[in-house]
């Protein structure tokens, strides 16, 4: 039998049971769409973390005040608690570092912001004129907060695009006056719009210098020191020399958290993507059930096509000759079934992004020729029993039970 009779008998066996066919090819459909579905999301959350990591800047050192004997990053990494707090001249003394190109302190609060009679709750940033250039923020009007002394700063206020928006919907922000609490800042300049990044949404702050922030919340303690390094290489330079300086600083005790960027960057990036392979591995299950489907419906369809078989052999077709052509019929439907589920599952990933548009939803290359040629394996595989059960009909047997 020639390649072209194999996949006209293929063809003609699907479309004699349609109901068969379309069940076998929704059964692979369903697996390769929540293979290619569920590692789009995967690799979508990987990469999403991994780009608002990289957001916060490069080459970055942050110090955490508080001491994480385990290492690594976890929830308590970002809220600690310390015998001994991070001050600004821990921040002063860490620009002697000759690895470190620029510290920038952290003060971080929730005020009521007021002006010409409207009120907003906001996120109220104390730091430094360097914060600009680490954070790389663009300007969208005026200018950033003045390089000035760290501990007496200007009554000056930087704020974000929607915060301008909705203080100052129909006036130019720069020059206008922001009351915070008992002080009235005076707005020099308005960040470009960026969006949210690891859960601080840039649009909506208050930036002011930080030794005011710091009077405003009755505080001296620090939230956070950013670090950024002459370049990739020195990263790890700048760890040290941080922890030295501080250690010195704080009478021997290691009391602080000296993350690098890249180490949080690796861990998310592992740990998403292992958790990428385990979603994958579920829905891979799905491609599992599908080809046993296809071999209970194949093995259903030897039974009821018995006559035809033992025409076929009648005829001369050998036995080889019938065990491929069943072969060819399951491989046949089980890639139509994997195109369609792959068709469903890109259409799922772009849904997915339309609702989400900052989340990047796209399937990883390895998943999609994974999930394509397991569907096209599992068919083929779980075909073969009922391809050697007709190969082995015997043909008088079989036409006389017709």
């Amino acid at each position: 039998m020639r390649t072209a009779d194999l996949l006209g008998f293929a063809v003609g066996a699907a479309r004699g049971n349609r109901t068969r066919t379309v069940l076998l090819m929704l059964a692979m459909a369903i697996g390769v769409a929540a293979v290619v579905t569920l590692t789009a999301l995967g690799d979508g959350a990987r990469r999403f973390v991994v780009r608002e990591f990289s957001a916060i800047g490069s080459n970055l050192v942050i110090v955490l005040p508080g001491r994480t004997e385990t290492g690594g990053i976890n929830p308590g990494s970002f809220v600690s608690s310390t015998p001994r707090d991070l001050t600004v001249d821990d921040a002063l003394a860490l620009q002697r570092a000759p690895a470190v190109q620029r510290v920038v302190p952290l003060t971080v609060g929730n005020s009521e912001l007021s002006a010409g009679g409207k009120l907003r709750e906001a996120m109220v940033v104390g730091t430094t004129a360097e914060y600009i250039d680490v954070r790389q923020f663009k300007m969208a009007q005026g200018q950033f907060l003045p390089r000035e002394d760290w501990n007496r700063g200007s009554q000056l206020m930087v704020i974000g695009a929607k915060l301008r928006a909705e203080l100052f919907p129909n006036q130019a922000a720069v020059g206008q006056f922001v009351r915070v609490g008992d002080r009235r800042f005076r707005v020099i300049g308005v960040l470009a719009a960026t969006g949210s990044g690891l859960g601080m949404n840039t649009d909506e702050l208050a930036i002011v210098p930080v030794s005011l922030a710091q009077a405003m919340f009755n505080t001296h303690t620090l939230f956070r020191i950013l670090i950024e390094a002459h370049n990739r290489d020195a990263i790890e330079a700048v760890k040290r020399q941080a922890l030295t300086i501080l250690q010195q600083r704080h009478d021997g005790e290691q009391d602080v958290t000296v993350i690098t960027q890249d180490a949080m960057l690796a861990t998310f990036d592992k740990l998403l993507g292992t958790l990428t392979l385990g979603v994958a591995g579920i829905a891979a299950i799905s491609l599992a059930v599908a080809g046993i489907l296809v071999m209970n419906v194949m093995l259903v369809s030897v039974a009821q096509r018995r006559s035809e078989i033992g025409l076929l052999k009648a005829l001369g077709a050998s036995g080889g000759t019938i065990r491929l052509a069943f072969l060819v019929e399951a491989a046949l439907l089980s890639a139509a079934g994997a195109l369609f589920g792959y068709a469903l599952g890109l259409a799922g990933a772009a849904l997915i992004r339309a609702i989400y548009p900052s989340f990047p939803a796209y399937p990883p290359d390895w998943a999609v020729l994974a999930g394509l040629g397991t569907a096209l394996f599992t068919g083929v595989l779980f075909g073969v029993l009922p391809a050697r059960n007709a190969a082995r009909l015997d043909p008088v047997t079989a036409l006389a039970r017709r």
